[in-house]
């Protein structure tokens, strides 16, 4: 099985360019055996036909199928760019080269996606400084989401003043394992940021293990410097995993939520601060199905799944996807990092329900284009 290693990561790199980048990684490819020289032709011309940017930070730049012969055997090159490559329709901080013989690399394929859709995956390799630091946020080994749950919340907490809000909120997040007592005493002594409505928010980076949020309110009424206290938001910080919190926080301070934050119970709480992406669920009665078979020799890979992906898209309905020779879990069909985790290989069924006005009319184009190949014949 092809998996990611240390050894095929080359670091610092820079790029003006997607081409140059491209060139780079098909010359590491050549020198470590995988392939003959004239696979960069192939690599380059896959580009030109669409990109192989998948989001996130990452592209898999790889050879077209009339170039496969000049494959010698399996394998990757990943080159980590720190200050990005533009990729046309995206910043690229790691390109992972791929040569395959067959269908090896659809592997490597699915373990990406279970990262690609995360919040903070471009954020972390952008400031990877190591090969092990990059090989642990494409394995998924990377904190990516901070922590906040129900035991970060304390409600009605019987607070008389700011500094017993602060460490009870600090408290939160060290019996949780986030921090140690080195943040609670950095905490302690810095002026925390009032958001209005009685809301106030403080943060630390000193002891921190892992990137959290806790949230307090009081009991009673009490001040600082003048100002009410009902709530205190503390956020640890060790990466920049915290940041989509931070920016759904600031989401909601905009749209003068405050007291939304504040009269919430920890139910309404998570809810509020739910990153998860949703996916409208559909009710089979009131919707199409449709179920056709992948013609593509080496399955649904990054080019035939981006095109499944762009037929989806060209339809208001909801549209979800099932591989019903795989696992038949069902996914967005709009999502092309969902459905190349589906791992649909050579003659595998998928399962179409759409949902909407043009419901039948997408089910009918996408029937169409996975006849005529997905833009492989």
């Amino acid at each position: 099985m092809l998996t990611l290693t240390t050894q095929n990561i080359t670091l610092a790199q820079t790029a003006k360019d997607k081409t140059e980048a491209i060139t780079h990684i098909a010359a590491s490819l050549t020198q470590q055996g995988y392939v003959e020289t004239a696979y960069v032709q192939g690599m380059l011309n896959r580009e030109t036909q669409s990109s192989t940017f998948l989001g996130n930070g990452i592209a898999i730049p790889h050879g077209t199928t009339e170039t496969r012969h000049l494959v010698q055997k399996t394998g990757v090159a990943i080159h980590h760019f720190p200050q990005g490559v533009d990729w046309g329709n995206g910043m690229v901080y790691v390109a992972i080269g791929i040569a395959a013989k067959s269908d090896e690399h659809l592997g490597i394929l699915k373990q990406l996606t279970k990262v690609l859709s995360a919040d903070g995956v471009e954020a972390a390799l952008k400031e990877a400084k190591t090969e092990q630091d990059i090989i642990n946020v494409l394995n998924g080994q990377t904190q990516l989401m901070a922590d906040f749950d129900a035991t970060l919340i304390q409600l009605k907490f019987p607070a008389s003043d700011m500094l017993q809000m602060t460490a009870v909120a600090s408290g939160l997040l060290r019996n949780s394992g986030c921090t140690t007592d080195d943040y609670i005493s950095e905490v302690i002594t810095k002026k925390p940021t009032h958001l209005g409505a009685g809301l106030w928010l403080v943060s630390g980076s000193k002891g921190v293990s892992r990137s959290a949020m806790s949230f307090v309110s009081t009991a009673s009424d009490c001040e600082f410097e003048g100002q009410q206290v009902h709530g205190l938001i503390a956020f640890s910080a060790c990466n920049a995993s915290h940041k989509p919190l931070l920016y759904k926080l600031s989401e909601l301070i905009l749209s003068k939520c405050q007291q939304d934050i504040l009269d919430a119970d920890v139910k309404q709480l998570l809810a509020l601060f739910d990153l998860s992406e949703q996916t409208p669920e559909i009710a089979e009665d009131t919707a199409n199905q449709a179920t056709f078979k992948i013609k593509n020799t080496h399955g649904l890979h990054a080019r035939p799944g981006a095109m499944l992906v762009a037929e989806a898209k060209k339809f208001e309905s909801t549209i979800r996807v099932s591989n019903l020779d795989g696992d038949g879990s069902s996914v967005n069909a709009k999502s092309l990092m969902k459905v190349i985790a589906l791992g649909v290989k050579h003659g595998h069924r998928l399962q179409f329900i759409a949902d909407g006005s043009d419901a039948e009319l997408a089910l009918i184009s996408i029937g169409k284009a996975i006849e005529s190949g997905l833009g492989e014949g």
